[in-house]
């Protein structure tokens, strides 16, 4: 079903096959085309070209994981470690600068340390004007919540269970303490500005929250939504799938056929960034299972029974749905049916296996499943 433009920023962390995370971002960001440095050197980024086509996106997420993984075989035996944090004990204790000249690292290492020393995927869609950028980060906005509760891959810190599905979200320093769903591209414009003159936000890339609009200038020119929340979903089949049920979503909104989020009569604006401020709390801490608010209908319903309404609703309401298509809406089916990361690897360890033993497994699951769509799709 191609539509919008849609593009992916995919945090990695490297290590070792046992889960260890090790730091060679600097050396791999030298030898590597395409990745780029974050902040610690144990994760590093890679950033797909904006496309249309999901088939095309599936290389695009792909084959630079598989070089990756070459490269970082050639370095002596080293893999990619899944998941949004760092699971195993000892990891947390000091930050591992992988720039150490880079002033905003420096910032950032200074007021979070490695609370944001995580691994996330970042979905963009694309759209031409200014005015839909904004009403599509409403509406992500809002949405985000069941977004996250389908992604949760981060329940283990320090050797062991947080009690969070999502640590990496439950813990992260979003910024400002609170953003508003904006009205319009001035309305956001301004409270950008205001931010920044009041100090609240280093430049315009501290806008740390679920979603936000994003463009070669902000905030004057704005050319895509940049959804933030997700942790690292590993296999691509379930990413797409929930890309594609978000876009469906998003062009029946810039079509008119989802009411505006601010549009609706039963919530106000400032009802609608409480609701859903609560909604990415109980998603952090029980994502398929967490009980969240539809700001469509006022109910309050597990977001796994959300989830599979938007996958419903884009067999539904495309008309161009092809077999790709559905075989990746079929991997969100799997996700809702059997559960996300999170839960799997938590029922694990509730069946008597140790964090290390989870993260190992975990560790031979994601090479799995990336031989896997090699030998179908690239070999």
């Amino acid at each position: 079903m191609p539509g919008l433009l849609k593009g992916f920023e995919i945090e990695l962390f490297t290590g070792r096959p046992d889960g260890e995370v090790v730091g060679l971002a600097d050396h791999l960001a030298r030898r590597m085309d395409g990745f780029v440095l974050e902040p610690d050197s144990r994760n590093l980024e890679y950033v797909t070209a904006p496309l249309a086509d999901y088939r095309a996106l599936l290389s695009a997420l792909v084959e630079p994981r598989l070089k990756l993984r070459e490269v970082l075989a050639e370095m002596g035996g080293y893999t990619i470690v899944p998941g949004s944090t760092m699971p195993l004990a000892g990891a947390t204790g000091k930050f591992i600068r992988s720039d150490p000249g880079n002033p905003y690292h420096d910032q950032i290492e200074k007021t979070y340390g490695t609370r944001v020393v995580t691994a996330s995927v970042h979905i963009n869609f694309g759209l031409p004007y200014a005015e839909d950028v904004i009403l599509a980060t409403r509406l992500l906005r809002m949405d985000a919540a069941v977004v996250l509760a389908v992604s949760a891959a981060s329940p283990f810190l320090e050797g062991a269970a947080t009690g969070a599905h999502s640590t990496r979200w439950e813990t992260f320093p979003l910024t400002p303490d609170h953003v508003p769903l904006f009205v319009d591209h001035a309305d956001y414009a301004d409270w950008m500005r205001q931010q920044l003159s009041l100090g609240l936000m280093w430049n315009v890339r501290h806008l740390w929250v679920a979603a936000r609009p994003n463009g070669p200038d902000r905030p004057d020119a704005l050319d895509r939504v940049e959804l933030r929340i997700c942790d690292l979903i590993y296999d691509p089949r379930v990413l797409l799938g929930l890309t594609l049920a978000l876009e469906v979503r998003l062009d029946r909104m810039l079509r008119g056929k989802l009411v505006d989020t601010l549009a609706q009569k039963r919530f106000s604006a400032d009802d609608l960034v409480a609701i859903a401020r609560q909604n990415e709390r109980n998603a952090a801490r029980h994502s398929l299972d967490a009980l969240v608010v539809d700001w469509e209908s006022g109910e309050s319903l597990p977001a796994r029974v959300l989830a599979k309404r938007w996958v419903d609703e884009a067999r539904i309401s495309s008309l161009t749905l092809t077999a790709f298509d559905e075989w990746l809406l079929r991997g969100v089916d799997q996700t809702l049916d059997g559960g996300n990361e999170a839960m799997r690897w938590l029922s694990l360890a509730r069946n008597g296996h140790t964090v290390p033993q989870v993260v190992e497994e975990a560790v031979a699951e994601a090479l799995e499943i990336d031989e896997r769509l090699r030998h179908q799709f690239f070999d």
